[in-house]
């Protein structure tokens, strides 16, 4: 069988014809699905248009003429509604035996065993289907369904200049463009701003996708390319975080992919099957799409986004069209709207007028979102249905903390929404003037408060918060920024940074915790790792770690280092029984006896801790607590783990209150078995940093928090107005006699008694 490329050749070659034809649309789509069914020795060759919400089957080849106009399937009806909804390709030796397989019979097909259909896209969204049958039951080699995916893309410009795309929905949606409109998503970085509604890069258009000259369309992507790399080689020199190594690290990742050989083969070959330069990058760019559809690890996901915004880079310059909003430059306070963004195209913005961003999708560990976090941009991802309900330049009124986003407010809308925005400003003025107050109760009992921090910038948090230390540093984010594994020195480097920005505070390193939703694509393969069904019960933080002894060994003596001269905290994630902690220090020691033996400069001290994520462990704290310096409850795995209820899960992300009574009555006796040790207990988790769920902790006898920055203020402005001896009075009751609403409850006490939780 003759190569994709050629295979595809052949029929755009006949197709161009038939294109430049007089005739009507009709005519044209009965004569494609003949070129292709003889191209491809297919005995039906179908095409299905998206006509008023419904596929239309438009022209067919084999299949019963009658049918044509009259079958029609519902988006997600049968296969081809199947293969619509989800943009996806399907390939069956045997239809019928695919779960939504429908038998329409004035179609005739009960004759067909095999089907392959490929979508037809326009603007990222399916507006037909293409596909082809054999009575023969087979799959279809790969080189027949590059061809059918190459074809679709051709005839997504024939049909959209034959004006037959369903305009009747996008004058639906061009009503709803009035009205004002709710949208909610993800929270991935916290904050609230107010703008237009900016694009980061206006539709380009292809104008033509069959190639004249194969040889010139090669030559203009070759000079893209260049130019391209150029731009990334600039922006990574000229960018602001430059100088941040995490940040820097990120931008390299993303140079990687501008310089990815197997990137151009793949826009190389789409040009010899007979396309333009731009309908190449495009063809490319829908297959990235649709493996992105396919893969469930995040961290390839947010790799493969990196690689799309270079397409989409490299699309706006072989094409000439004008380029992303920040090249064109902002000229107002802007909420910039995108599908997906790279790190390095974020930074390309002007940080006066950028005020937010709304993402298509987005995920929590993304790139992106870690350098929007250090330019202290708000960020909602995973909103849906955005350039059906936003148009450019609508006013945006954007509340991460609420998880909303309004478009078109109405005046009411933009009133209560700025009164809100001012208070936040004058809570944060207050909070920054408490800076220097301890967190010091009503009745006298001091209170430690410290940050979560995992990138060298977070360390300034704590003279922005006046916080005792660092009670989590996140050791595992320079591993997810890092496209290697990073160095020994590399690792000191940043440690000894953050010690030294932190001065006398203290500071909490915790090991790596990389695995399950932080996966790392240089430490796949082998021992299982791939594909867990349960990645966050799986092998993970700790249990990797030790599995990995070079990993940790590497780490262990990058600590050591870095604390010469000084005491170095460090804390083990998700301890599940006392063995795992005992070999984790016993590592560490050995290091310490390594550099020793070498004359090393070592840390004056070395002070051990755990997490308590696994409830398991709690059963063994008599046995644990006494090789313990401290202890320190992750809230956000403990209690996913004890409702076994998935975090990720938009689904349960809400159904299971901290404030439940089975969370306080497990933090209760936990607190109660360690306040006799003289162990330092605290929390370390989302939990903490919610003044009416910290309130509760202190009751519960828990007195030191890490949290993040932005959460100190609030925090110890609680601490401040409580009087925790009569809140440790009323709480035994609670928990021996839950009321009906636990957390009702609590904000009323705190209601009466003038506790800060707002």
């Amino acid at each position: 069988m003759p190569s994709a490329a050629a295979s595809a050749r052949e029929i755009l070659t006949r197709l161009h014809e038939v294109m430049a034809a007089r005739t009507g649309a009709q005519a044209k789509l009965n004569r494609v699905v003949g070129i292709i069914g003889e191209a491809l020795a297919s005995e039906v060759c179908s095409i299905y248009l998206l006509r008023d919400g419904v596929l239309e089957l438009y022209a067919t080849r084999g299949l019963k003429q009658e049918a044509v106009h009259v079958t029609k399937l519902a988006l997600g009806e049968g296969l081809v509604g199947t293969i619509a909804e989800n943009v996806e390709t399907l390939n069956l030796d045997e239809a019928t035996s695919h779960p939504d397989f429908a038998y329409k019979p004035e179609t005739g097909e009960e004759l067909y065993h095999s089907f392959a259909g490929v979508p037809i896209v326009r603007r990222e969204a399916a507006v037909g289907v293409l596909c082809i049958q054999h009575a023969e039951p087979r799959r279809y080699e790969e080189v027949e369904i590059e061809a059918l995916q190459t074809v679709a893309m051709v005839l997504s410009e024939l049909i959209a200049n034959a004006g037959l795309v369903d305009d009747r929905r996008r004058a639906a949606d061009r009503v709803q463009q009035t009205q004002t409109v709710r949208l909610t998503g993800l929270k991935l970085v916290d904050g609230m701003a107010r703008g237009q509604a900016v694009y980061h890069q206006p539709r380009i258009t292809i104008e033509h996708t069959v190639a004249e000259d194969t040889e010139a369309e090669r030559h203009r992507v070759y000079s893209a390319f260049d130019k391209m790399r150029e731009q990334i080689d600039r922006m990574a020199t000229q960018a602001e975080f430059g100088v941040d190594a995490e940040t820097r690290e990120v931008i390299e990742t993303y140079k990687m992919f501008a310089y990815d050989e197997g990137w151009g083969r793949r826009i190389n070959e789409a040009i010899d099957s007979g396309l333009t330069a731009e309908a190449a990058i495009e063809r490319v760019q829908q297959r990235t799409r649709m493996r992105m559809r396919q893969i469930d690890d995040p961290l390839l996901r947010d790799r493969m986004h990196d690689l799309e915004d270079l397409a989409n880079r490299l699309l706006r310059i072989v094409s000439g069209q004008l380029g992303t909003a920040a090249q064109a430059g902002l000229r107002q306070d802007a909420i910039l709207i995108a599908r997906n963004l790279g790190p390095a195209e974020l930074l390309e913005y002007d940080r006066r007028r950028l005020k937010g961003v709304i993402l298509e999708e987005g995920l929590l560990t993304a790139h992106v979102t870690i350098v929007a976090r250090a330019m202290g941009v708000p960020v909602l991802g995973r909103v849906r249905d955005v350039r059906r309900t936003i148009a450019d330049g609508d006013d945006i009124l954007l509340d991460v903390t609420e998880g909303v986003v309004t478009v078109r407010p109405t005046p009411p809308m933009e009133e209560a929404f700025d009164s809100k925005l001012l208070v936040g400003h004058k809570r944060r003025a207050q909070f920054a003037r408490m800076r220097e107050l301890p967190p010091v109760s009503k009745d006298g009992v001091r209170m430690t408060l410290m940050v979560n921090a995992g990138l060298r910038d977070d360390v300034a948090a704590l003279d922005m918060t006046g916080a005792d230390g660092i009670g989590l540093f996140r050791t595992e984010f320079q591993f997810l920024v890092s496209a290697t594994l990073p160095g020994r020195q590399q690792q000191q480097r940043l440690y000894r940074d953050v010690l030294d920005a932190a001065g006398d505070r203290p500071v909490i390193f915790r090991t790596v915790d990389i695995g399950g939703d932080k996966a790392l694509p240089y430490l796949r393969g082998g021992d299982g790792e791939d594909g867990e069904d349960n990645p966050a019960m799986g092998w993970r933080a700790l249990r990797l770690a030790l599995d990995r002894g070079g990993l940790m060994k590497a780490q262990a003596r990058a600590l050591l280092e870095a604390a010469a001269g000084r005491t170095l905290s460090v804390m083990f994630p998700m301890v599940s029984e006392p063995w795992e902690f005992d070999e984790a220090k016993a590592l560490i020691e050995a290091q310490r006896a390594w550099l020793h033996s070498r004359s090393k400069r070592l840390p004056l001290a070395i002070r051990y801790g755990a997490m308590l994520e696994v409830p398991a462990l709690a059963e063994m704290l008599d046995v644990l607590l006494p090789k313990l310096d401290f202890l320190s409850i992750g809230t956000n795995d403990l209690t996913q783990f004890l409702f076994a209820a998935d975090r990720a899960n938009p689904r349960l992300a809400e159904r299971y209150d901290w404030l439940s009574p089975a969370i306080l009555r497990f933090l209760a006796r936990v607190a109660g078995t360690v306040r006799a040790t003289g162990v330092l207990l605290g929390v370390c988790g989302e939990m903490g940093g919610r003044p009416l769920e910290a309130m509760t902790l202190i009751g519960l006898g828990i007195e030191r928090l890490s949290i993040t920055p932005a959460a100190i203020g609030p925090v110890k402005a609680m601490v401040r107005s409580l009087d925790v001896a009569a809140l440790r009075v009323a709480m035994p009751g609670w928990l021996a006699a839950p009321p009906s609403d636990m957390r009702d409850t609590l904000a009323g006490w705190a209601r009466d008694n003038g506790v800060e939780i707002a």
